[in-house]
């Protein structure tokens, strides 16, 4: 019987979220055939199985959180089974006693990130927790009415929560009262919503608690003149080619830096990290080589980013490897904002609410229409020189007709 645990689907991936099984117990499934749908912290990924054979029991319902290392699924292999031809066998864990290890391979996962191991005799080795059997739309509807699932007996098949259990518990008083309100709606008399952070929402909390804890940000501001721009929608791509001209100018702020060796690494190309809002949270998204992009691809390539973010249709390595942060915070009349950016990234640039204002050219008063920017970066390992420098050619580039 071989183990298959949960991998690091990304860069220091702790943990998963179970969005759909594609196989149930006693299912034949074949190598590389979808076994199941994880959401991590800001794409939906499609896991393949490790093998050919049967399975024998699957771990986790739609909505756990599943932790990295933990088992996901178990097999039967056919005797003499092997990965598939030209795959890397990945790192196995020690088998059981008397059992040799167990070769580990995930379609297009990549191998080093699997842990297969074999358990034939051992099958209740692996510590067993509390599992909530309930849909989606169950657990939707127990967060809507403020209902603890793991306080509830099923009624269900197999003890699976149904909607009529959830209706029944928000119905008893002390079900609903074991939930807290917040003082300020005690006193209104209105009920408290909690949401658990779950995907992006869970990430950004994870990434901005670092920014807070590990960073020292500091933050210049200034404003560019857009009023000669020729089109008014190109502000993404405008300020991803006016970023890359902020980085030829002054590199130091495109790239990465570790606190462990105080090593600050500029990247030689500019891969722009695009912070967009969704219906799911904030997703940053990566332009690869977007110093080397027109316009016309830039905005291509934005459209088909924003969308997948929409969609949660991103792939893993669509999310991660940026050197450098945009984020548009025009969302509302916002002007002015200290972004913070997710080490170890060292630059992030806000974009404001763009306005008329009565400002001074060439002596004169006039109206012209500018864009208010703020950009954060690490004061760690950059002076307030080096940003200064890096937003004086941003301002400049924005200025200029396209």
């Amino acid at each position: 019987m071989r183990e298959f645990k949960l991998p690091d689907l990304g860069e220091g991936l702790t943990e998963a979220e179970i969005v759909e099984w594609h196989v149930a117990a006693n299912d034949e499934i074949k190598l590389n055939q979808p076994l199941v749908s994880v959401e991590t912290d800001k794409a939906v990924v499609e896991v393949p199985s490790p093998v050919s054979g049967r399975v024998v029991s699957i771990h986790g319902e739609a909505g756990d959180v599943i932790p990295v290392g933990d088992v996901l699924a178990r097999f039967d292999v056919e005797e003499g089974a092997r990965p598939a031809p030209g795959a890397e066998p990945g790192p196995a864990e020690p088998a059981a006693e008397g059992n040799g290890d167990a070769p580990g391979v995930v379609g297009e996962l990549p191998a080093s990130a699997v842990v297969m191991s074999d358990t034939t005799g051992s099958a209740a080795a692996a510590p067993k927790r509390k599992r909530v059997k309930a849909a989606p739309s169950v657990r939707a509807l127990a967060r809507e009415l403020g209902v603890d699932l793991t306080s509830l007996e099923g009624s269900g098949p197999g003890g699976r929560i149904t909607a009529r259990d959830v209706a029944k518990a928000a119905e008893t008083p002390g079900e609903r009262a074991s939930r807290p309100q917040s003082d300020e709606a005690a006193r209104a008399g209105t009920s408290a919503t909690d949401e658990r952070l779950s995907g992006p929402r869970r990430a950004m909390f994870r990434s901005m608690t670092a920014a807070h804890s590990e960073v020292a940000l500091c933050t210049v501001m200034d404003d560019a003149d857009i009023h000669d721009w020729e089109s008014p929608r190109d502000f993404t791509p405008r300020l991803v080619r006016a970023m890359a001209a902020g980085a030829r100018a002054e590199p130091r702020l495109n790239g990465t830096f570790s606190a462990e060796t105080g090593v600050l690494s500029m990247s030689e190309e500019v891969h722009m990290g695009l912070a967009m809002h969704t219906p799911h949270g904030l997703i940053v998204a990566t332009i690869f080589n977007a110093g080397t992009l027109g316009l016309d691809e830039l905005r291509e390539e934005v459209a088909r980013l924003k969308k997948a973010g929409a969609d949660r249709t991103l792939k893993p390595e669509e999310v991660r490897g940026y050197t450098i942060t945009l984020s548009n915070i025009a969302g509302g009349s916002s002007r002015y904002a200290t972004p913070l950016m997710v080490p170890p990234t060292v630059g992030i640039l806000g974009s404001g609410a763009a306005r008329e204002e009565v400002v001074a050219v060439d002596g004169e008063i006039a109206i012209r229409r500018m864009l208010p920017l703020s950009l954060t970066f690490d004061h760690r390992c950059l002076a307030g020189a080096d940003a200064s420098r890096f937003l004086g050619a941003v301002v400049a580039d924005l200025k200029l007709a396209l």
